[in-house]
């Protein structure tokens, strides 16, 4: 058969099924690329690359471990700060005394994105929260934050 020939009837049919699943299974291909292969393990390597461990401090110092998030510095009296990726918010009522709330706000499930003049604040429905309790200080909030206990050991804050 000729180039200048064309194919018609079940032979054709059949060359355009076997190009068209061709072109499925090219697609499915580069879009499994594409998608997530989470292993659930945080320290695998994600392209090739060695595993970052998840020990010590991304900023240089060794807060020991892991699982300190803060240093008492950090906080300051009479507010806090927001760490989302660990969910908590730590705040500082009085000098050296340290609270955790969790960092969702209880009226839509927005993130709390700081704290100020002494409340934690919800920028998405500009509830208020106290630092001391974490209860409702302005709404439309009606619930109070729930605490998470966190603990100081020497300069450190980490979730206890």
């Amino acid at each position: 058969m000729s180039d200048d020939q064309e194919l018609t009837g079940p032979a054709a049919r059949t060359r355009r099924t076997l190009l068209a699943g061709a072109g499925a299974v090219g697609a499915a291909v580069v879009l499994a690329a594409c998608g997530s292969d989470d292993s659930g393990d945080p320290a695998a390597p994600t392209s090739g690359g060695p595993a970052v461990p998840s020990t010590g401090d991304a900023g240089g110092g060794d807060r020991e471990g892991a699982q300190s998030l803060a240093r008492t510095a950090d906080i300051p009296v009479g507010g806090g700060a927001v760490y989302p990726a660990q969910g908590v918010v730590i705040t500082q009522p009085r000098a050296g005394e340290f609270k955790g709330f969790d960092s969702i706000c209880t009226h839509q499930g927005c993130p709390v994105t700081n704290v100020d003049g002494g409340t934690i604040n919800c920028t998405c429905h500009f509830s208020k929260f106290s630092i001391e309790d974490g209860s409702v200080k302005g709404g439309p909030a009606t619930k109070p934050l729930p605490a998470k206990n966190v603990k100081v050991t020497g300069d450190q804050i980490s979730l206890a």
